[in-house]
């Protein structure tokens, strides 16, 4: 059989699983990115000229429903759901032809979330109907509401089958079932068992020898034994700490620019070690909104709860906005977004600009909290502005030499710095990169701002290395639609030589086409900007041309064809006699610094490489100036109202309310009001949240919004008594786990019964387990585990230290996913393919699509086909096995159990015809089809 036969044979045991999905345009996730991101800026930007309450409709185009903007105006439908490039709207936001708003255009940034929501679905829940108008929010009627109610102990009910639950919980489910007239189904088998606990617990497959031994262990304390040494393990951290990490909008890069956050690795690996150390969830809470204001024990716990206040930098907060007063309530309300639904399930920042549309939580609530934070210094406001990186303290010793090293750095520093004095003073130039005027270079220069610009073009000065005011890029979009053209005016005919200047950087594109016109045509050559210019660190020469002295003669950088940003700093033309010249009036730094200068130099490069260093975490710090908030006017920072008093939402808030500090934020009364068992909130909604990850689905099924627009609990009164529990245990996460998983409902099968089927054909009453496909890490993981290829190391950083953006990263290391960088702009292709979480978002329940792509992957992609092989060789190399020993090996190695008989016969059949191609070849393929069966991605 020929590879392309045996490819075709694994297609077609794939091929029923390709069926395109379509996004629903009210998926939760994506109304949440909506109401967020978008809706504000229509409101704010166009509602005036294109709503039913502007006082004309401009150009026939409404902008207040989803229907307007499907229906679109004179021009034609506004978006086309899924097509960024195809929808008018992005054109005019972009400034590309059509403008809107015709004032100026909007922030990058926020046409990047119009170019994501269009990506999405464009999903918006408005219907064109008028909301019903409130008249005030009745705070004890809110209480009314279930999940404003404290939880309480409840008595598990009685039922008929009394000797089928095992434990309290399946006293409430099963009483469901029995009331709905549904029982439950068999018990899972120990094969089928194992496999799902070893997944739920660790994200890990149990190896044939671990299945076997749980199988043949009849001791009745087996399975309870298995559990504790599953949740002993280190994995297990990995494992949970992941899943929190999505509920944290955990990421190492924000969207801007691809700037990677070096530090925030430490905080992947505090929340690891919090779930393997089971830090009671109360102060886990705490230390992630306080951590730097609470008391500590000794060294190691200072460092790890300042570690902890990295949860509140971790937004994707676009950083050039120029109003900072903008941006410092811009990243307020994604903090407090973020704490409001990863510890309350409460869609907080719905009442930034109003009332809640929905639930009882006032605006002068939203303000109250916002002051806590506004309190909170998280940023360096610059140009660009800058998160945070502070110094962990060190051990005494440890602090004396790095202190000792400091010192030595900053007396070489101030020497180098007279040295440079003295070498000026003294006519010499002193080249330390950073900014060159135009004038201070030889030939005829042209800036980036003499340049005919055609296209969209961002002026930058972030490199800190340019000519003149900055250089531009294209923003590595539009391809083939930008160009930037230098035509200069030379003084007189002759051969020229042509340098180009630009900034390089890993996000650079590193071909891009250079056309330079001269007298004897058009020539054009490719540059690399990913490299460093050749000239100086600047520039890179072109070639020598012939140019006249008419004007004609230029010099076009194009976008064309090019993959990252191109980039454009400056164009020299200089005459061919005076070619060899050097930069900076024919001088350089080599020919004209002394031996003294140039020594110091190599000293402190030396000094700064070398010696102690301060380990740095990305945290936050108390504002130098306390006070409350005032509300803002429909949310805007320039339209203040009364002062907000800091404090916290009133409707989940029983019990004393302690003071707000004067000389605090008050994030460490916000931490303790979260933990507080007079919280409604926050133990429901964390037991709620790992219900979920165990069986599929929440008691609330909406994980991420408790409120009136989500959904109600299918057992109330479990939900409450689980919550008390988990206060009671200590709030305990591994005396929860352990509790679920124990429960005779967690071992259910995953068997239709067909009359439940039609009684109850969600689940919701759980007659059954769910079948639950894994998520992106487990299925690389597993992957990776059956080659042997997975490593086991725990911790520390997983990039390189100089990598200064995303953008192009490639992730190579077999290590655990879960150590894998996120990265926003360079996700893993796996990741993006198997529904990965939203890096910039809370995400309590992930998307599960069944899309073509995932069936291509697991065929085609290099990554599964080297894996295969892998596993192939891994297979080979066991002694005593025939071919039929080999295929039982296989399936049990990837599926946990063995082949049926079919398949034992159709895998024998397929290695027979296919032993042409070499034994490695034909396992390889057969491993590359177990990886895309269904069995292998789903949990049973």
């Amino acid at each position: 059989m020929s590879r392309l036969g045996m490819l075709g044979w694994l297609g077609c045991l794939v091929a029923w699983w390709a069926a395109p999905a379509l996004a629903a345009a009210d998926d939760p996730a994506g109304i949440a990115f909506f109401e967020k991101k978008i809706r504000p800026v229509l409101v704010k930007e166009c509602y005036a000229c294109h709503s039913a309450e502007a006082k004309k409709v401009r150009g026939g185009l409404r902008l207040d429903s989803r229907a307007g903007l499907l229906a679109g105006g004179d021009s034609g439908p506004a978006i086309v759901p899924g097509q960024p490039d195809e929808s008018l709207l992005l054109e005019a936001l972009r400034h590309e032809g059509l403008a809107m708003p015709p004032k100026g255009k909007l922030p990058d940034g926020v046409v990047a979330d119009f170019e994501r929501w269009i990506q999405m679905g464009a999903p918006d829940p408005r219907d064109g109907r008028a909301a019903p108008a409130r008249t005030g929010i009745d705070l004890e009627a809110g209480r009314q509401f279930w999940a404003y109610q404290l939880p309480r102990r409840h008595e598990p009910p009685a039922v008929a089958d009394a000797d089928w639950p095992r434990t309290d919980i399946d006293r409430f489910i099963l009483a469901k079932l029995e009331a709905h007239g549904l029982r439950p189904v068999h018990d899972a088998d120990k094969a089928t068992l194992v496999r799902r606990l070893y997944f739920d617990l660790i994200g890990l497959p149990p190896s044939p020898e671990e299945i076997d031994a749980f199988a043949s262990d009849t001791a009745p304390d087996s399975y309870e034994r298995l559990v504790d040494r599953l949740l002993a393990s280190p994995h297990f951290g990995e494992r949970w700490g992941r899943h929190w990490l999505d509920v944290a909008r955990f990421a190492e890069s924000l969207t801007l620019r691809g700037l990677i956050l070096k530090q925030a690795w430490r905080y992947r690996d505090y929340v690891i070690d919090a779930f393997n150390s089971d830090l009671p969830f109360n102060q886990f809470l705490r230390e992630q909104v306080a951590g730097d204001l609470l008391p500590a024990a000794d060294l190691a716990d200072r460092r790890r709860q300042q570690i902890a206040t990295t949860f509140l930098t971790l937004g994707n907060n676009n950083l050039e906005e120029q109003d900072k007063q903008q941006l410092r309530m811009d990243v307020v309300d994604e903090q407090l977004d973020t704490i409001g639904k990863a510890f309350l399930a409460q869609t907080i920042g719905c009442a930034r600009c109003h009332d809640h549309k929905f639930d009882p939580i006032p605006t002068r609530d939203y303000y109250a909290l916002a002051g806590i934070l506004r309190n909170t210094k998280t940023l360096e406001h610059a140009n660009v502005s800058k998160w945070l990186e502070l110094p962990l303290p060190a051990p005494p010793d440890q602090e004396a030499a790095i202190k000792k090293h400091e010192e030595a750095i900053a007396a070489l520093e101030a020497r180098l710095k007279k040295e440079r004095a003295r070498a000026k003073a003294q006519g010499k130039t002193v080249l330390t990169g950073g900014v060159l005027a135009v004038g201070d270079l030889p030939g005829i220069v042209l800036d980036d701002t003499q340049a005919r610009k055609v296209g969209d073009w961002k002026t930058s000065q972030f490199s800190g290395t340019y000519i003149g005011s900055g250089y531009v890029h294209d923003l590595d979009a539009r391809k083939g639609e930008k160009s930037l053209t230098f035509q200069p005016e030379l003084p007189k005919a002759g051969v020229y030589e042509v340098w180009l200047a630009y900034t390089p950087g890993g996000n650079r594109a590193t071909a891009v086409p250079v056309t330079i016109l001269s007298a004897d045509g058009e020539q054009t050559v490719s540059v690399n900007m990913r490299a460093a210019p050749p000239i100086e660190g600047r520039f890179v020469s072109l070639g020598r041309f012939r140019f006249e002295s008419n004007g004609q003669g230029y010099v076009l950088i194009s976008n064309e064809g090019t993959t990252g940003h191109v980039v454009a700093d400056a164009v020299l033309f200089l005459p061919a006699d005076q070619a060899d010249r050097k930069i900076t009036q024919g001088t350089d730094r080599k020919e004209k610094e002394d031996d003294t200068l140039k020594t110091l130099e190599a000293e402190l490069k030396r000094l700064r490489a070398s010696g102690p260093k301060r380990d740095m975490v990305i945290s936050v710090l108390e504002e130098s100036e306390i006070g409350d908030t005032r509300v803002h006017i429909r949310g805007s920072v320039h339209s203040l109202g009364e002062p907000a008093p800091r404090g916290f939402l009133q409707v989940a808030t029983y019990g004393d309310v302690p003071a707000m500090p004067t000389r605090e934020s008050g994030r460490r009364e916000l931490g303790d009001w979260l933990a507080s068992e007079n919280n409604p909130l926050t133990a429901r909604v964390f037991v709620n949240r790992a219900w979920h990850w165990l069986f599929g689905a929440g008691i609330v099924r909406t994980t991420d919004n408790f409120g009136t627009t989500g959904e109600a609990p299918s057992h109330p009164e479990l939900l409450d008594d689980l919550a008390v529990r988990f206060q009671e245990d200590g709030w305990s996460v591994k005396a929860l786990v352990r509790r679920l998983v124990l429960s005779h409902t967690y071992q259910l099968s995953t068997v239709d019964d067909p009359q439940a089927l039609k009684v109850d054909p969600e689940n919701r009453w759980l007659w059954r387990g769910n079948r639950r496909r894994l998520e992106a890490e487990c299925i690389r993981d597993a992957i990776l585990a059956v080659s042997s290829q997975l490593r086991y190391e725990m911790g520390g950083p997983t990039f390189p230290p100089d990598l200064a953006a995303d953008y192009g990263y490639k992730h190579t290391d077999t290590r655990r996913s879960v150590y894998a960088p996120v990265f926003r702009n360079a996700l893993p292709e796996l990741f993006e393919v198997f529904d990965f979480a939203d890096p910039s978002m809370v995400v309590g329940q992930r998307n599960v699509s069944t899309v073509a792509p995932q069936a291509l992957f697991l065929m085609n992609h290099p990554f599964i086909l080297k894996q295969a092989r892998q596993a192939a060789r891994r297979l080979l190399a066991e002694p005593g096995l025939d071919d039929s020993g080999r295929i039982n090996r296989a399936y049990r190695l990837a599926l946990g159990r063995p082949p049926t008989e079919s398949e034992r016969q159709i895998g024998l059949r397929f290695v027979a015809e296919a032993a042409g191609e070499g034994p490695e070849e034909s396992w390889a393929i057969l491993f590359q089809a177990l990886f895309a069966s269904p069995d292998f991605r789903y949990i049973h």
